[in-house]
């Protein structure tokens, strides 16, 4: 994997605060914006609209910038107010980005009307005797921070080979510790910032990152399991790190999440299944997974489902 991208360090600096309480925000004041481009092949010209003009007036919009796809982006420094558009499909989209966070930043992904960006992982199940595969759709308007991080992940092969190390029926399943030592290690100090609340409800096939406190997030996630009770959903949620950004496509109740092997019970100190603490040492994959649970079930590989056939060249955005 590819060591921090000036992607990375921009969100990082744009993104500071992260779930810190909305700003009195007025007309004018500075405004930090990370826009990010997500499609598959699409370049998405972003346009400031100057509404001292009318509509017709040559000025009324300017070109700012051209993100290129597949996680392009342009961190913009505007002000509270201010209306941006692009188009997509011969359809224009309007934007006046929301209020930052206490340091004045936000973050937005360009998706116009799509539903979701889908990613296929292709897993064992039933303790690596068959394999299937966990359809995911990443949400882009839910949580945008989470659903770029889980992208860029994804298109850097992070989930390859990892194991579900947490597989708790009717509660949930958790993964997302790399199988390379040094990947797993790395990764695990670069932390995103929490996103803001959108009040998705958590549901079974709910996809969210999983973290230790606030702004805490780096590469675990958890997929609540069908069958979780009302009142554990519930919970789901009031840490400012659980927010959903994605969830699987389709029935979650005939998905093969029901097939990955579940046998090991909670982590400890709830049970005696996976220590993550163990898996994140220099032997986890090695040894200590292997000898200690043999029977885990893991991912083979993931990938962006419009992506594949395209090549694995990334375009970076630019101030």
């Amino acid at each position: 994997m590819a060591i921090l991208s000036l992607k990375n360090a921009a969100i990082a600096t744009l993104a500071a605060a992260g779930n810190a309480a909305f700003v009195n925000a007025q007309d004018d004041d500075p405004l930090k914006v990370m826009f990010v481009n997500e499609f598959p092949d699409k370049t998405i010209d972003l346009y400031w609209e100057n509404h001292s003009f009318d509509a017709e007036h040559p000025e009324r919009r300017k070109l700012e910038a051209r993100i290129s796809p597949r996680g392009g982006w342009h961190a913009s420094e505007t002000f509270n107010g201010h209306e941006f558009s692009y188009e997509l499909d011969g359809k224009r989209h309007f934007i006046t980005p929301p209020p930052g966070n206490a340091y004045n930043e936000q973050f937005l992904i360009l998706a116009g009307d799509l539903e979701g960006f889908k990613v296929r992982c292709e897993i064992t199940v039933n303790s690596q005797q068959y394999m299937d595969y966990l359809d995911i759709l990443v949400k882009p308007y839910w949580a945008p921070r989470a659903a770029a991080r889980f992208l860029e992940l994804v298109r850097d092969k992070y989930y390859d080979g990892v194991a579900f190390n947490r597989v708790v029926p009717k509660f949930l399943t958790q993964f997302g510790i790399a199988k390379d030592y040094f990947t797993r290690t790395k990764e695990r100090e670069l932390s995103i910032w929490d996103d803001f609340p959108k009040d998705v409800p958590f549901e079974p096939g709910t996809i969210s990152f999983a973290g230790s406190g606030h702004d805490s997030r780096t590469t675990e996630i958890f997929i609540v399991m069908p069958g979780a009770s009302q009142e554990q959903m519930d919970k789901f949620g009031e840490n400012s790190w659980e927010t959903p950004f994605a969830v699987v496509d389709g029935d979650v109740n005939k998905s093969a999440l029901k097939k990955i092997y579940s046998g090991y019970g909670d982590m400890p100190p709830f049970a005696k299944g996976p220590d993550s603490s163990k898996i994140y040492d220099v032997d986890g994959y090695t040894t200590y997974l292997p000898k200690k649970f043999p029977k885990l079930d893991y991912i083979d590989r993931c990938y962006v489902v419009d992506e594949v056939g395209l090549g694995d060249d990334q375009s970076e955005g630019e101030f």
